[in-house]
């Protein structure tokens, strides 16, 4: 079975800047693939690149099997679904008719079913007949996770869908994503949280300046070095009850090494 998504050897530029070179990366159905890095690292313009939305300068960007320059829209919505950063919203639509905004090509009565049922997965059936522009950012977030989840599409891909959440939010976020991931799909998602990103993802991909840096299982993709050299950071990741935590410092000049 061929990769959900599969970067080879990709380039991009931006405003005539070199973002991403010589990326490669597999994303398999049934995976939460986790994208970490610093600001200006390259997260988002990974993201559009896998999707044929922003151009590429070298290599060459396939969902499931198919080149993404050679697909159609309409193909191309069909092999992935896309949460991107900006949560603006041009109408103030009920929270229900937004969702099932993910659900074109079905019928008003199974559109409408789809959309109720993800917005109580994500916590917003009390306020599905809201309209999004009276809700509060964390809310229109959610409604927009709720379009995501009703597309059903083979390749979830969402794109910092935790900033500006409350925890219990951010963790409900990647809860649902999990269970995609559970349920078939394959998950790419952009993060900042690394502590919430080694906990919840199978892999991540360290970016630095526009290199992947390191793709692995979270303990070994946040080592030492590596939280080092693309974060600025000295610690490491420390095994607790809940979960992996990062336990890190800023590095400074002369500071001691942590033991």
């Amino acid at each position: 079975m061929s990769p959900a998504l599969e970067l080879r050897a990709v380039g991009a530029e931006k405003a005539g800047r070199a973002v991403l070179q010589d990326v490669s990366l597999a994303l398999a159905a049934g995976e939460v693939l986790g994208v970490v890095g610093a600001n200006g690292s390259g997260k988002t313009t990974l993201v559009r690149a896998s999707l044929g939305l922003a151009p590429l300068t070298a290599g060459e960007a396939w969902l499931g099997g198919f080149a993404v320059r050679t697909l159609s829209n309409h193909k191309r919505a069909a092999l992935a679904a896309y949460l991107p950063q900006d949560r603006r919203v041009g109408w103030s639509l009920p929270a229900w008719r937004i969702a099932a905004l993910g659900a074109p090509s079905a019928g008003p009565m199974q559109a409408r079913a789809a959309a109720l049922g993800a917005l109580k997965k994500v916590g917003m059936a009390g306020l599905a007949e809201r309209g999004v522009l009276e809700m509060s950012g964390g809310e229109r977030a959610r409604v927009l996770l709720a379009r995501l989840l009703v597309t059903r599409a083979p390749l979830f891909v969402a794109d910092e869908p935790d900033a500006g959440l409350d925890p219990d939010a951010q963790r409900l976020i990647m809860e649902l994503l999990r269970a995609a991931a559970g349920e078939g799909a394959a998950v790419l998602v952009t993060l900042h949280d690394l502590t919430l990103a080694a906990g919840t993802c199978d892999r991540l991909a360290v970016l630095g300046g526009g290199r992947v840096l390191s793709l692995a299982a979270p303990e070994e993709a946040l080592s030492p070095t590596v939280l080092r050299t693309a974060f600025g950071l000295e610690g490491g990741l420390v095994a607790t009850a809940a979960g992996p935590v990062l336990a890190a410092r800023r590095s400074a000049p002369g500071a001691p090494a942590l033991t």
